[in-house]
């Protein structure tokens, strides 16, 4: 138990149902979605499109969604990958003429066509129990009437004012004289609130046919940009089967490539490899050891990991306890691995994230987002819809498995994560911030496991990262580790901002009850009844 003479937070319990989120308003309306009748997919659409009007520097309607649903009747796990693609026209070719020697993070290039209301609709339409218009209404509710900007989201805003000020079309939908709202000042959203009023009457056709997708294209065009409204009506999300790892008795699942979350599962593969628990939490070994085996996942994350449907991609070898044998025995517990590491395989040819589970023990596992802080910065004409710059993860490299190519899906950050013992589900988590949040998983999944935390605290311990060549550490990790790790060879620097954001929910089947986490480094809250 967590020492309540200090600053923190207690694990959130409930007995019918628990929703944890980045933002109080997301919270409310899933769990008015639940008492409404709707299951734990409906609520987690409705505190997914919310969030993208209240934090839209995360998510939105113009960004993608994964999402892994535990169907309670079946027992089945189900995975969407709710990725868009890029446009028809694009190549690697036509980028670089344009005079880019590397993918632009905040350019049109950089836009793919948005899948998120593509995987809500089909998510809706497969698995949801109320009408989708209905779970929209709370996102159009505080898009026309407006919010209060919340103190971590009023700092991220104030951060970007010089990239919404780039275009008058952010500028109008973000900005008020050129300048960020301030925390506790009320914003709106008319042109967004107009949008998704057309996709609640029209649904997905709301989106990606008529005047919504005819707008994108027209001011895609206004900046040189790829998209025709083929690209969009093409438009079509994937259900997946899940890959998974065993951690310690805990199956944990990720959705397949494109996205990064066989990042997560090497990453424990190698840490499966020896007794974490052994070390103490947050001490020299404990952060050297667990940095350099997400090291050592990224470079095979980095090397191979593209949309599958373009290279075939060696998921089982990468998965082999044989192959993390190797990967932890490259690990010098003495001494920092040389960057950049390489790949150990043979040649092969910031985001929000939320939980629900619903009385029926529903668990949808969810993630949204825009990729980089406000995504591209270009909120297209007059639809009020920040777009994504997911386009700038490919790369521009001939050969590569995530080079861009048309109608290509880039390699994803975004992963929603699911744990089952005994083919029950025990925890649906997540952890945001774009390259964090694969060792971010890791971390919290062996805080919870290895450490035997409860979930707020697994989530509030103090972070680390390796990336680059630089381990970044929060303000809790000890000065006596900084040392020795700055002694064992590595780059240690303080982080310059708060690593990722998580919400977790446990279920607890012996008792009947549900545990919620939230991350303090976000606005939000789990909350339940």
């Amino acid at each position: 138990m967590r020492n309540i003479q200090l600053p923190g937070r207690s694990v959130v319990m409930s007995t019918e149902a628990m929703v944890a989120t980045s933002q109080p308003m997301a919270t409310s309306a899933a769990l008015q979605v639940l008492r409404d009748g709707g299951n734990a997919m409906d609520a987690a659409i409705a505190a997914s499109a919310v969030l993208g009007v209240v934090e839209t520097f995360s998510s939105g309607i113009g960004g993608d969604c994964f999402i892994l649903y535990h169907e309670a009747a079946t027992g089945e796990l189900h995975a969407l990958n709710g990725s868009g693609r890029s446009p028809a026209a694009a190549t690697a070719a036509v980028i670089r003429e344009r005079g880019f020697a590397t993918m632009p993070r905040r350019d049109i290039v950089s836009v793919t066509v948005p899948g998120a209301i593509d995987a809500w609709t089909q998510a809706n339409n497969r698995f949801g129990k109320l009408d989708f218009a209905r779970l929209l209404q709370p996102a159009i509710h505080y898009a026309e009437q407006g919010y209060a900007v919340t103190p971590i989201i009023a700092g991220k805003w104030k951060k970007h004012e010089p990239l919404l000020n780039n275009t008058p079309e952010a500028s109008a939908a973000f900005l008020v004289d050129g300048k960020a709202p301030l925390a506790g000042e009320v914003h709106r959203q008319p042109d967004l609130a107009s949008s998704l009023r057309i996709i609640a009457e029209r649904g997905r056709d709301g989106f990606y046919q008529g005047e919504i997708a005819e707008e994108i294209v027209r001011y895609s065009d206004s900046l040189g940009g790829l998209f025709t409204l083929d690209d969009f009506a093409s438009q079509a999300c994937e259900w997946v089967v899940p890959i998974s790892t065993n951690y310690r008795g805990y199956d944990v699942y990720e959705i397949p490539p494109n996205g990064q979350g066989i990042t997560t599962l090497m990453a424990l593969n190698i840490l499966a490899q020896t007794d974490v628990s052994s070390l103490p939490h947050l001490g020299v070994d404990h952060v050297h050891l667990l940095s350099e085996a997400f090291t050592l996942a990224m470079a095979e994350r980095d090397r191979f990991i593209g949309d599958s449907a373009f290279n075939p991609i060696p998921v089982e070898q990468m998965l082999s306890n044989e192959f993390a044998r190797e990967q932890y025995a490259r690990i010098d517990m003495n001494r920092a691995m040389l960057q950049p590491v390489a790949s150990a395989l043979p040649n092969h040819r910031d985001t929000v994230y939320l939980s629900v589970v619903d009385k029926d023990r529903n668990v949808c596992s969810f993630i949204n987002s825009v990729f980089d802080s406000w995504g591209s910065g270009l909120v297209a004409g007059s639809t009020g819809i920040n777009l994504q710059n997911r386009g700038s993860g490919f790369v521009l490299e001939d050969g590569h498995f995530n080079q861009i190519e048309p109608r290509k899906r880039p390699l994803h950050t975004i992963i929603p994560a699911m744990v089952y013992r005994e083919d029950k589900p025990v925890l649906g988590f997540g952890v945001m911030g774009g390259q964090y949040q694969a060792i971010g998983q890791s971390y919290v999944l062996s805080n919870w496991i290895d450490y035997g935390m409860d979930i707020q605290e697994a989530i509030d311990a103090a972070r680390f990262f390796l990336y680059d060549g630089i381990l970044g550490v929060e303000t809790g990790v000890p000065e006596a580790t900084r040392a020795g790790l700055a002694a064992r060879g590595h780059r240690v620097v303080p982080a310059e901002i708060p690593l990722g954001g998580s919400q977790a929910i446990v279920i607890d089947w012996e008792n009947g009850v549900l545990q919620g986490g939230s991350d303090p480094r976000k606005d939000g809250h789990a909350a339940g009844y």
